[in-house]
């Protein structure tokens, strides 16, 4: 890859990142505007699409940061314990941070069990 090249490259990097960001902030601007209008059963749909995308959207933006996806694992999974151990009021009140940890435990090993 020649310097040329490798300039394209970073450009195009820097350029996504900066689109990454922008969509970051559409989606939560989004959000906010749902959630105006109250958790209506009717607003669901639209709502998980919305906290779907900002989910793929930080994914993504870690990946262009050089951050892997498995490192963001690592770190949403210590932060889980984390707030278990602390007994973070999400934990306390409704046991959400457990559920989680529950979730993602499970959803990687049906991950685990296809890929064989």
């Amino acid at each position: 890859m020649g310097f040329f090249d490798r300039e394209i490259d970073i450009t195009r990097n820097i350029k996504m990142i900066e689109w990454l960001k922008s969509e970051l902030l559409t989606d939560i601007a989004a959000l906010f505007k749902q959630l105006v209008n109250g958790v209506k059963d009717d607003a669901q749909d639209l709502l998980a699409e919305t906290l779907s995308n900002l989910i793929v959207i930080c994914y993504l933006l870690a990946r262009r940061l050089g951050i892997s996806f498995n490192t963001i694992d690592l770190k949403m999974e210590n932060k889980l314990k984390l707030g278990i151990i602390e007994g973070h009021e999400l934990e306390k009140w409704y046991g959400d941070l457990s559920e989680l940890s529950k979730h993602i435990d499970a959803t990687r090993n049906n991950t685990t069990k296809q890929s064989r």
